[in-house]
């Protein structure tokens, strides 16, 4: 059998469908409507008959499934701030007058053991913007990626295939502060303020012939999952030390708009602080349980005070969070037709792995102010990625 005679149907249903194509527009999803049912309306709506075989429905639902999962656990679960403050200050006995404990002002989001001390207080805000280019390395705005398709056993490539194009950024506004309840305890409490905008249109192109079958634009502005920590210090050796942290993220975001995880989560840190001089080490291993999944992580940082009023900061944040495979591409036969494979996306693995690099500065530009700005660039495709984020952060600190 040649490829002409496989046509189901009348060609002529190939011709009504570019006729549809100019005669409809193609339907589309706003702002209405919570970003989940957006983008299950962008990954499964078909507005426009193309002549192709009958939908596999169950492809379309599995790539909807996977790629809403993915895209929830990297937007609802991405670090903040760490609690630590910029200025630490402990009363010297022999001088009765008040220090500072550290000539650094510590990293961005990895934990120092150095707490606010007793009575003492910080608060500040961040904002960061991101927009997410990838998905386990694939391009997500270039119309290349391919959410389903059915192919003929015996052909090389695919006769049917649909094609998503996705622009997806965040905006993001962080308010945090830190209050000493001892020399040795502190809590903090960090309130994210997100925007997550969604843009994208999805075409189906069956031999040759590119037809939109879906387009959203949409937006979603709200609180974000609110963190609560405790961190207590364990051992005290000037600046160096070893502590735990305890956080709480609260079920404050809304998931139906990806906001937020839909569930409270636990998290443990040990962490672990040398200093000497101007330079900084610090290192922080933890695990996470409940939320979205559990996750391990780990973060290393290197401070170095390049003045009395700057300090420079470099860091690796990593982590591994189950339940949230690699997506890969599934071949199974077509639920209907004989000699016909469907593909659509589904998790591979029990979990995924990723890294991102830290670089920035923290700067004391009047009294215990400081002004902060870091880039963040990823070190591995897995995941939703962003391109380049930039965060600029302001903090004030109290009782000194």
């Amino acid at each position: 059998m040649t490829t002409s005679d496989r046509r189901v149907g009348p060609g002529g249903r190939i011709a009504a469908a570019l006729v549809l194509c100019l005669a409809l527009a193609p339907c589309e999803a706003r702002a209405q409507q919570p970003l989940r049912e957006v983008l299950s309306f962008l990954l499964t709506n078909q507005s426009v008959p193309t002549g192709d075989f009958v939908k596999d429905a169950e492809a379309a639902r599995a790539t909807r499934d996977t790629v809403s999962r993915l895209l929830l656990v990297e937007l609802a679960t991405q670090p903040v701030s760490a609690s630590s403050p910029g200025f630490v200050y402990r009363l010297n006995p022999a001088l009765g007058t008040l220090e500072r404990t550290s000539e650094s002002f510590g990293p961005f989001f990895t934990e120092r053991s150095l707490t606010a001390g007793h009575g003492r207080a910080a608060f500040g805000a961040a904002f960061s913007a991101r927009r997410f280019t990838a998905l386990d390395g694939q391009d997500l705005e270039d119309g290349t990626f391919v959410t389903s398709g059915n192919q003929f056993r015996d052909e090389t490539s695919p006769f049917d295939v649909e094609t998503l194009s996705l622009t997806l950024e965040s905006r993001t506004l962080t308010m945090f502060g830190t209050v000493g309840i001892s020399d040795r305890l502190d809590v903090s409490v960090a309130v994210p303020l997100v925007s997550l905008s969604l843009e994208g249109l999805r075409r189906n192109t069956y031999r040759s012939t590119s037809v939109v079958q879906a387009g959203a634009d949409a937006t979603a502005t709200g609180v974000g999952d609110v963190a609560v920590r405790g961190r207590y210090r364990l051992v005290a050796a000037g600046p160096s030390g070893l502590a735990v942290v305890a956080e709480t993220r609260l079920p404050t975001g809304r998931e139906e708009d990806l906001l937020g995880a839909g569930e409270a989560s636990v998290q443990a840190i040990l962490v672990g602080s040398f200093e000497r001089g101007r330079l900084g080490l610090h290192g922080n291993g933890g695990v996470t349980r409940g939320g979205l999944s559990d996750e391990l992580h780990y973060r290393g940082a290197v401070t170095v005070s390049a003045s009395p009023f700057v300090t420079l900061v470099g860091e690796v944040l990593g982590r591994r969070v189950d339940g949230a495979g690699r997506i890969s591409v599934a071949r199974l036969p077509h639920p209907s037709i004989s000699g016909v494979d469907t593909f659509r996306l589904l998790p591979e693995g029990t979990s995924s792995q990723s890294a991102v690099a830290v670089f920035g500065a923290k700067w004391n530009v009047a009294n215990t102010v400081l002004l902060s700005g870091n880039v963040t660039a990823p070190l591995t495709d897995a995941g939703l990625t962003p391109a380049t984020v930039f965060l600029v952060g302001l903090e004030y600190a109290f009782g000194r």
